[in-house]
Order: structure tokens, then C-alpha cells, then sequence
């Protein structure tokens, strides 16, 4: 099975980072995951550079935004500045040439009603301009998440084929494993059930879980450390049959070695 695997970098030499790691693709942030400051390409030689460089060793680029963003909340304090930032970075990652902007599912508050959340959705993707794919990632944690429970991740979905945007086939959606573990959604059927309800999935990101099922906590470990057994993993990289992001801890056991893992066991 030929997919294109790689993990989450450093920003500054992304493709020196491929390279270590032996990557066909990489993820990394426009500036602070954070913070609210404008996106910035880290990279010295600036956006034209990366884009060609990227191009010409064949290698994928993927932006991750800034963790801030809550495009959801019904916090106006948040939710404008979330809808701005996000404008800015997917507009900056189209420079760069990215296949996608992954961005987080979001929550709103405890006693807030979920519907206007996903109403936020809505309105978010209405009004947005798409010029690369921007791929909505289920989360692990929170009782009024948009996208940890199956269920939710269908309403956000409605909400957002709801939009009317012209560039709908830019949205797509990005699986996470340790989130849909820590989340208590099982693995050995999360991608048959997503798919039924997005029809598509363009990107996984392959974690293991350092927490039990269903814990709510967003810490991911290296496959054979982890909560998780790594075949399961495996499978669900195949059934979904999307490029792969690995974003364990780079360690002593780091990102390569789960890399090489995948290779080993998607052949």
C-alpha cells in the first residue's frame, strides 16, 4: 500500500526535517500555535523558496493553525479574532503551496446550547475564502466539543455543507487517533463512520494515546508506548487510505521510527 507518510516539524527548515525523518510529507505552524499574531513563514529564504524547494525534492507540505483558534464559541472576544487568524493563515499557507490547513473542531462554553456552535461553524465557512483545503480535526477532550462524539462530528459536518460556500470541496476533514481514543469513539470502526458521514477523509494524523480509552486527554505517544496497540493504528491508516502525519514525541524512539513502523506494515 503506497501512501505518503511524514510527521509535525519544527517551522524553520521543514524539509531538512522530511529529510531527517526520510518524510514524504511534513506539518508544521505559520508562526505561534499559541498565540494570536498574524501567520508568519519561518523559513529564511521566505514562501516563494519553501514552495519551489518542497516542489522540487517532492515533498508535501501541510500548515497546522494555531491551537488558539475557536471558531465555534459564542465568546465574540474569540470567535472574530478565530475567523480572522484563520483567514490569514489559510491565505499564507496557499503561498506556501500546502495541500491543507488543518484546524481544530473547537467547543463552546459549558452551559452554552451546542447548536449555535456548529451555527458558528457555518456562518465561519459562509464567509471564508478557500484557497487550499482547510481539514476540520476531531478533538480528544471537552463535554461541548464540536467534533470529539461521532455525533457531533455529523451536526458540524450539516452545518458546514449548510454554508453555501462555492468552495465546499475545500473542506475536508482531518482523523485523528489519539484523539478519537482519548474521545471514546473505537477505533476499529471510526473510519467506516466517518466516512458515512463526511465522505472523505483527507488526511490522518497516526498518535498514540499515552491515556486510557476514553480519558479526554490530548497526549500523544510513540505507537509502541502508548495506550494504543499499534495495529490498530495501522489499520485504520489503511482503511482510511489518506496521507499520514505522525505527531508522537521525537525522541530516542521518535517520529522516524513510528514512520518506519507505518512503512513496514502498510507493505
Amino acid at each position: 500500500m503506497s501512501l505518503k507518510l511524514g510527521a509535525h516539524v519544527d517551522q524553520d527548515d521543514p524539509l531538512a526535517e522530511a529529510a531527517d525523518r526520510g518524510a514524504d510529507l511534513v506539518q508544521f505552524f505559520l508562526g505561534d500555535p499559541q498565540g494570536w499574531k498574524g501567520p508568519k513563514v519561518s523559513y529564511s529564504e521566505g514562501a516563494e523558496a519553501l514552495k519551489a524547494r518542497a516542489e522540487a525534492e517532492d515533498v508535501d507540505l501541510y500548515v497546522h493553525a494555531p491551537y488558539v483558534l475557536n471558531v465555534a464559541t459564542l465568546n465574540n472576544r474569540i470567535r472574530i479574532p478565530s475567523r480572522k487568524l484563520l483567514q490569514q493563515t489559510l491565505d499564507l499557507a496557499a503561498e506556501v503551496g500546502v495541500k491543507g490547513v488543518i484546524v481544530h473542531g473547537g467547543h463552546v462554553g459549558k452551559g452554552d446550547d451546542p447548536e449555535a456552535g456548529f451555527d458558528n461553524w457555518r456562518k465561519c465557512i459562509e464567509r471564508a475564502e478557500l484557497p487550499v483545503p482547510l481539514l476540520i480535526e476531531n478533538t480528544a477532550g471537552g463535554d461541548n466539543a464540536m467534533a470529539r462524539h461521532l455525533d457531533r462530528i455529523a451536526r458540524l459536518w450539516e452545518a458546514v455543507q449548510a454554508s453555501g460556500n462555492p468552495n465546499l470541496e475545500n473542506v475536508g476533514f482531518c482523523l485523528d487517533t489519539c484523539h478519537f481514543h482519548a474521545g471514546g469513539e473505537e477505533l476499529g470502526s471510526v473510519v467506516d463512520k466517518v466516512l458515512a458521514i463526511t465522505g472523505r477523509i483527507d488526511l490522518v494524523h497516526a498518535n498514540g494515546s499515552r491515556d486510557p480509552f476514553g480519558s479526554g486527554a490530548d497526549r500523544h505517544s510513540n505507537f509502541e508506548e502508548g495506550e494504543i496497540d499499534p495495529a490498530d493504528i495501522v489499520a485504520v491508516v489503511k482503511a482510511a487510505g489518506a496521507p499520514v502525519v505522525v505527531e508522537t514525541p521525537n525522541g530516542d524512539h521518535g517520529q522516524k521510527a513510528d514512520i518506519d513502523y507505518l512503512r513496514a506494515h502498510l507493505n
